[in-house]
């Protein structure tokens, strides 16, 4: 049973001019769990791990974070003229739990629970957790799919190749996917890139890994336009996986992460970047890295929230 067919219209959020916005359980955006509908077109997956960070940790309690600031989401997306959860069911699956203390049983955990809630044709937007999670979700869509275009926002390249000798962590995991043969290396891109490298090196390597780089820096001389056009050019013509570490934005507008880099994107570039997204094959995402210790006033939730949000309405619409 399809619940997005007329027959079953999918079952929206809870009626914030009937149910205060601060009242009843916390799903994302307040939306169903994935236990009340039969089946969802979008599953909403929470992954509390952040047992691969290399600086401040926190990011564990990232998707509870996330859902709590989604609370004031409405239902229709004016910016793309779509409604999100009318077109397509969309669930909250809740959080899964992952070993802390083993990176190695917790990317197997993450592989495995994508891979089940993938099953019936859903497509996953997982909130993490730390950066480390996009690797076996990688694993998982390449079986359907093959190599993947990942892009990647990001202040950070995470295509090094270990911290202390360990091979899995935040800061290593497109280095892995490019190694696996998860990632298409003719159309990969990182966008936001900032702050200082170790050396020049890094950037050679991650040229041979299969990413292009579209700088920070970039959309202040060539405006998020002319920045779109880049990103669909080099992504059209297949499956594409996004990952948006919110470190990618300015600390200004994501203060709540591990590893914040000065001169970031704004929140409001980086929603009109994804907005760019519509028409092109989006076959899952995540949003990673968003540790509430750090968070002033809920700066860096909320603006997770409408990244989510806006992943959402592509997807609707490229429904």
């Amino acid at each position: 049973m399809n619940p997005s067919s007329p027959e079953h219209p999918p079952i929206g959020p809870v009626d914030a001019t009937k149910v205060p916005r601060y009242a009843e359980p916390t799903t994302f955006a307040r939306l169903p769990r994935l236990d009340e509908v039969s089946r969802a077109d979008v599953t909403i997956l929470g992954v509390p791990f952040d047992s691969g960070v290399s600086y401040r940790p926190g990011a564990r309690f990232g998707p509870g974070h996330i859902r709590a600031a989604s609370k004031l989401l409405r239902p229709y997306n004016p910016a793309l003229e779509v409604s999100p959860f009318a077109r397509q069911q969309v669930a909250d699956f809740g959080d899964i739990g992952v070993n802390p203390f083993d990176i190695t049983e917790a990317l197997t955990t993450v592989h495995d629970a994508v891979t089940d809630l993938r099953a019936d044709g859903s497509s996953v937007l997982t909130l993490g957790g730390d950066h480390t999670i996009a690797l076996p979700i990688l694993r998982s869509l390449a079986r359907d799919h093959g190599p993947i275009a990942v892009l990647h926002f990001d202040a950070h390249l995470d295509t090094w190749d270990t911290y202390f000798g360990a091979p899995y962590t935040h800061g290593t995991p497109f280095r892995r996917a490019s190694e696996e043969g998860l990632i298409d290396l003719e159309r990969s891109q990182h966008i936001g890139i900032r702050g200082p490298l170790y050396s020049e090196q890094d950037l050679e390597d991650d040229r041979v890994l299969g990413f292009q780089v579209i700088r920070s820096d970039d959309y202040e001389v060539d405006g998020v336009a002319s920045i779109v056009e880049r990103m669909r050019r080099r992504l059209d013509g297949g499956p594409v996986y996004v990952s948006v570490d919110i470190d990618v934005l300015d600390p200004a507008h994501a203060p709540g992460t591990g590893t914040p880099e000065a001169g970031g994107m704004t929140s409001r570039e980086l929603l009109n970047t994804l907005r760019g997204l519509v028409g092109l094959n989006v076959v899952g995402a995540d949003i990673v890295e968003v540790a509430p210790a750090y968070d002033h006033a809920e700066i860096t939730g909320i603006a997770a929230a409408h990244v989510a949000y806006e992943l959402l309405s592509v997807l609707a619409l490229n429904r």
